[in-house]
């Protein structure tokens, strides 16, 4: 579905650059609509199959990725590519046909000294951009300088712009808050926590429905001291802008009284923070592509031998977490759940011929439980009942009560069981994790507002490497972090990819080396602007501002495509270099403004749209409205002047390769 809202604005390209091209011909040559159609679709047609052709090459290879997020672009890829190619069948079918029907050869004025298409505001535009086009070619020293400056310009751009796996701040109305109390922490109590938690949650006006669980709720994490509150705020029409707002009675009420996912989160951490004998969490819940694993936008792992030294490295870095910019951190490893240690007394268990097996047997019974002794048959519902023996609640967390139990001796009779063993109260972990084969406590928690996920990486790894741990104990990123590195790695093999097939099919399309280049230039002269635009909406660069660069590379090249391809027609009908650039560059304005426009128009239901999840579809609107709008009047200038240029190369190489003719020998003057 993204990718056909994304395609909405794009597959229409092809259509307009025919039919202007065809209605120039009908306006301009005074040609019939037929015979237009005809010469002029045939004239555009290497320039459309060029572009279509080289924008599916962009969207094939991220079909092809292999990460997690690959599997969900598989589908974006290919929607997109078979979007296209249809788009272009229509535009060779249908859109010459339909201009041959519907354009009149009356709209040709053959007393007018100037289309009637061109005049108007057009006007104004057509000798603003020709006087812009003239200046440049004066000095295309200080238009290529200018544009070496921008392309430079991305190093630093890239590295303000944040970057993150999926939007950070997407706001789709509900959310998950965690409660964990110290090891050991009964039901009850914890029971009671919960329903502090959420007398004082109630007090939010934009919460709507909370569901709470005290103890084990069926995760695999999940012990009697956790407990979690699933939050779902007011629908979006009622927190933030909506056009219902603004077409009833207040219309200013549209622009007032904003609260944002975001914004409520924070507040609960506000109100939670005087539950101290508590960790409290607050997190989204899985959001469109799901990992797997716990929901956490850090998990930053400790690999080592020691667990004790884990713990105390991973406390170490928790502390430091408000300073890192991090919140609601966490540990996976506690050392502190309380258990009742039986230590035998093997000399004395021997003495009085007591068996070590009958001691855990007897303890797994009374304490641990049997859950199958007999079967109970109900009558009146016909049906059967394991019956389940164990002590109650009260006996078995008794040291006392435990050591008054009875075990037997081989010889018979009975011994209680603290003549054979010592009883202790003792702390071990709640549970052990294991990676790669080695113990890990993983450090999770979420990201501050202002930063992201890929600084805040960079930040944990830097405080790690600043606590000196020994070679045996190392760190590794899972979860979102993972996904992260390995997906940006792919989309850079995507891209070079993509560029590749891009040279090649315009290299076989044109048979020139030199002509792919210089329409290839025009993806580095985006990039910066791109990434502008990023950094002023404050957004980030992540998987779907990704998509929004290969959507933006694939047709920011459309217009270099239509400048060169007219510029070597004109030149191949004897037109010499400079007028054949002006002209061409003149002729294709119009169909290069339609085309960015129709884009724009098509992405800005994304970029102002509500709603669930409307943050991840805005990156990608805002990476091609304002790289495409941005960067247009730049490639128009400085497609010309390196075409130019490339053009100045290829005869001096042409002209350095021939051999010089050798000189006439002079004749003998005769003599006087």
């Amino acid at each position: 579905m993204l990718a056909l809202v994304l395609m909405v604005g794009i597959v229409i390209d092809d259509a307009i650059v025919v039919l202007e091209n065809i209605f120039r011909f009908v306006e301009e040559k005074g040609m019939s609509a037929f015979d237009a159609a005809r010469a002029a679709t045939q004239e555009i047609g290497l320039a459309v199959l060029a572009t279509t052709l080289s924008l599916v090459v962009i969207f094939v290879p991220v079909s092809f990725m292999s990460s997690v997020a690959g599997r969900f672009l598989f589908q974006f890829g290919i929607t997109a590519a078979v979007a296209v190619m249809v788009s272009l069948l229509v535009s060779f079918t249908l859109t010459p046909m339909m201009s041959a029907r519907l354009l009149r050869k009356s709209d040709h004025d053959p007393n007018s000294n100037a289309p009637k298409s061109r005049g108007g505001f057009y006007r104004w535009i057509d000798q603003g951009y020709s006087l812009s086009l003239a200046w440049s070619m004066k000095h295309r020293w200080f238009v290529a300088t200018f544009a070496g400056l921008v392309m430079l310009s991305s190093i630093p751009l890239y590295r303000i712009v944040q970057q993150e796996f999926t939007p950070g701040n997407t706001d789709e109305g509900e959310f998950e808050v965690s409660i964990t109390a110290k090891e050991g922490t009964g039901l009850d109590v914890m029971n009671s926590v919960m329903v502090r938690v959420e007398e004082e949650l109630r007090s939010i006006p934009t919460i709507h429905v909370m569901l709470t669980s005290a103890g084990a709720s069926g995760g695999p994490s999940s012990t009697p001291n956790s407990g979690r509150i699933f939050v779902r705020l007011a629908p979006h029409s009622e927190r933030g802008f909506s056009f219902e707002k603004l077409l009833s009675k207040n219309p200013m009420s549209a622009f007032r009284n904003h609260v944002t996912q975001r914004d409520v989160m924070q507040e609960i951490r506000k109100r939670l923070r005087p539950f101290s004998q508590v960790r409290v969490g607050v997190r989204n819940l899985s959001s469109s592509i799901s990992l797997g694993g716990p929901n956490w936008d850090i998990d930053f792992g400790i690999l080592g031998p020691d667990l004790e030294q884990l713990s105390t490295y991973a406390e170490a870095l928790r502390e430091q977490g408000p300073k890192l910019g991090l919140i609601d951190l966490d540990t996976s490893l506690k050392l502190d759940k309380p258990e009742l240690r039986v230590q035998i007394d093997r000399e004395r268990a021997a003495a009085l011929g007591v068996d070590t097996q009958d001691i855990a047997t007897a303890l797994r019974i009374m304490v641990g439980g049997d859950p199958r002794v007999s079967r109970f048959r109900d009558p009146t519902v016909n049906d059967d009942y394991d019956v389940q023996l164990r002590l109650s609640d009260r006996d078995r967390s008794d040291a006392n009560a435990i050591a008054r139990l009875y075990v037997p001796k081989k010889s018979g009779g009975l011994v209680r069981l603290d003549n054979v063993v010592q009883i202790v109260r003792a702390q071990t972990a709640s549970r052990i994790d294991r990676m790669d084969r080695q113990r890990t406590i993983s450090i999770r928690g979420g990201i501050a507002p202002g930063y992201a996920l890929a600084d805040r990486l960079q930040a944990l790894r830097e405080a790690a490497d600043k606590l000196n741990m020994p070679p045996a104990y190392t760190t590794k990123v899972s979860g979102r972090g993972r996904e992260l590195e390995s997906t940006f790695t792919e989309f850079l093999w995507a891209f070079l990819l993509s560029i590749v097939f891009m040279y090649m099919i315009l290299a076989s399309q044109y048979e020139s080396l030199v002509h792919p280049f210089t329409i290839l230039l025009s993806l580095p002269l985006s990039l910066p602007f791109a990434l502008l635009s990023l950094w002023i909406s404050g957004n980030t660069m992540n998987l779907y501002s990704a998509l929004g660069l290969l959507v933006l590379f694939g047709v920011v090249k459309k217009n270099a495509i239509l400048q060169i391809d007219h510029m070597n027609h004109l030149r191949k009908q004897g037109m010499e270099r400079l007028p054949a650039i002006l002209q061409a560059n003149r002729d294709r304005l119009r169909p290069i403004l339609m085309t960015t426009l129709a884009l724009v128009a098509g992405m800005l239901p994304l970029a102002v749209g509500s709603g669930p999840g409307a943050e991840e579809r805005r990156a990608v609107a805002v990476v091609v409205i304002g790289g495409q709008s941005l960067c247009l009047l730049l490639t128009l200038l400085v497609t010309p002047v390196a075409y130019s240029y490339l053009d100045d190369l290829g005869a001096w190489v042409k002209n350095r390769g021939r051999t010089p003719a050798p000189a006439p020998i002079p004749r003998p003057q005769p003599t006087q």
